[in-house]
């Protein structure tokens, strides 16, 4: 399905390259750094510099530092993957400037933000030797949510992971961000300096909590005196962070070029809604972020609950069933009556029963907001990136609250509708229909969506992902009957139902 909103354009004009020479010639509409990125020092090392980071941490940098405070918070990108070089060739020629586009429906506005000073080659040996320096009071994270070497059947560290595996090996530099940050810290012990907080930015329940869970598991194979310093002395604060991000191609490229004149290699389009909630636990010190909208709570968990089971556990219960509905673009879905009737009523009976108050924030207002941000016909955001990577999402966003369901007694009809969907999208896409698994488990989860095809319970025969809601008599039942009318009818008429029931 073609977007049927197109993005907004300027005629063509000769685009300016985005270089720091360059910012007092970009259009007046582009709101540039007024601040002089030559007075900023690093304060906080980032890695996975995305477009979710530039966004949303980098851009409430930005504005930290447009009020003239904190000049040495700057921010210092890194990366362990291969897409983390390819960021770095790209920001590297532009003087780690981006183009950040908050697509709005009532006009698009453009800023270039420079809280990014440097970005640090992509190498284990030289991560480590950035980290030691005593100016980096902050490692902050967004490696995703199945970066952290997870277990779904015991929702802790795995240290049977191959990754975890590998990395436990002598005679090699750390292969994983977490033996780097490990190899840092001891760094730090023996030359007497402090410990950095490491603070995940991922969208996980209790992300601080798992990000020093994996840390100390994993050190604890490696170095168990280590461990010990880590667990008293480091801090890992939680937060919740919410911008809906789409991905950056040639449609996004093309806009920031035609709307406003600018040549960026790597800009980010997002929506103009951003939260930040976060525990305030930093030994070493923060800038004052809470000038610029953070939000510094007792405690993030309500606050991660309700984004991680409203807003990411509606984007899982969309995805799949417009997928396997031909729609292409979130906004689209959204104007069709069953997409957002299935979210309605899958959001309002079952999801939202499990999201406990939060002192002086509406639920019900938060739903509607959710809604709202979904149907933003200017942000272009798009299915296929809901679909993908489901076998570390689904167990994030909606096994949690279906185990929740199943233990207070309460039917799960509706999530595992969401489930079914899952696994019917992952075997049409055997079919040669127009949908693709992207997954790092693509094989495996294909694989058990066809075996579903006679026996349902099939694809739930996947501990790792389904955990021990794979053996509740009362979820089996619900998934089984979902799949079967999914494989004997339309979508459009299992939807149909399930609305009407």
């Amino acid at each position: 399905m073609q977007d049927s909103h197109p993005p907004q354009q300027a005629e063509a004009v000769d685009a300016t390259a985005l270089r720091s020479e360059t910012l007092t010639m970009l259009p007046e509409d582009v709101s540039t750094p007024g601040y002089d990125r030559r007075a900023l020092t690093p304060g906080v090392l980032h890695v996975g510099v995305g477009n979710f980071h530039r966004a949303h941490q980098a851009n409430y940098f930005h504005r930290l530092f447009e009020l003239g405070e904190d000049f040495d918070w700057a921010i210092i990108g890194a990366g362990m993957m291969h897409f983390d070089e390819a960021m770095r060739d790209k920001l590297g020629p532009q003087d780690w400037l981006t183009t950040i586009v908050e697509l709005d429906p009532k006009g698009y506005r453009a800023s270039v933000i420079g809280s990014m000073i440097d970005f640090v080659a992509v190498d284990p040996v030289a991560l480590i030797d950035a980290m030691q320096d005593p100016q980096i009071r902050i490692v902050s994270l967004t490696v995703t949510e199945g970066g952290y070497f997870l277990s779904a059947e015991t929702g802790g560290f795995d240290p049977t992971h191959p990754a975890i595996v590998r990395e436990t090996g002598a005679g090699h530099p750390p292969q994983t961000v977490f033996g780097v940050i490990i190899a840092a810290l001891k760094a730090r012990r023996a030359r007497g300096h402090p410990p950095f907080t490491i603070m995940s930015c991922d969208n996980l329940p209790e992300n601080g909590h798992v990000a020093r869970a994996t840390v100390l598991g994993l050190a604890r194979l490696v170095d168990p005196d280590l461990a010990d310093w880590i667990a008293d002395n480091v801090a890992f604060p939680n937060s919740m962070v919410d911008c809906i991000t789409p991905a950056t191609g040639a449609r996004e490229i093309d806009l920031v070029r035609a709307r406003f004149g600018i040549e960026d290699a790597a800009p980010v389009v997002c929506e103009p809604f951003r939260q930040w909630v976060m525990e305030d636990n930093f030994p070493q010190g923060r800038p004052a972020l809470e000038k610029v909208g953070v939000e510094f709570v007792r405690d993030v968990a309500p606050y991660e609950l309700m984004k991680l089971r409203i807003l990411n556990g509606g984007h899982a219960a969309i995805a799949y069933s417009s997928a396997l509905l031909g729609h292409h673009f979130v906004h689209d879905a959204m104007a069709d009556p069953l997409i957002a009737g299935f979210l309605s009523k899958l959001t309002v009976e079952e999801i939202l029963p499990t999201v406990p108050e939060i002192e002086g924030v509406s639920l019900t207002d938060y739903v509607t907001v959710v809604a709202s941000r979904f149907s933003n016909s200017a942000l272009g955001d798009t299915i296929p990136r809901l679909c993908l990577d489901g076998s570390n999402r689904q167990p994030k966003f909606i096994l949690p609250t279906i185990a929740d369901r199943l233990a207070a007694g309460q039917p799960v009809n509706g999530l595992a509708l969401e489930v079914a969907l899952w696994a019917h999208y992952c075997a049409a896409a055997h079919d040669g229909a127009a949908v693709a698994v992207d997954d790092p488990n693509a094989a495996r989860l294909t694989e058990r969506a066809l075996a579903a095809r006679k026996d349902p319970r099939e694809f739930l025969a996947m501990p790792d992902i389904f955990g021990a809601i794979a053996q509740s008599p009362d979820f089996v039942c619900a998934f089984a009957k979902a799949l079967e009318r999914l494989q004997r009818t339309s979508t459009r008429e299992v939807l149909a139902g399930y609305l009407a029931n």
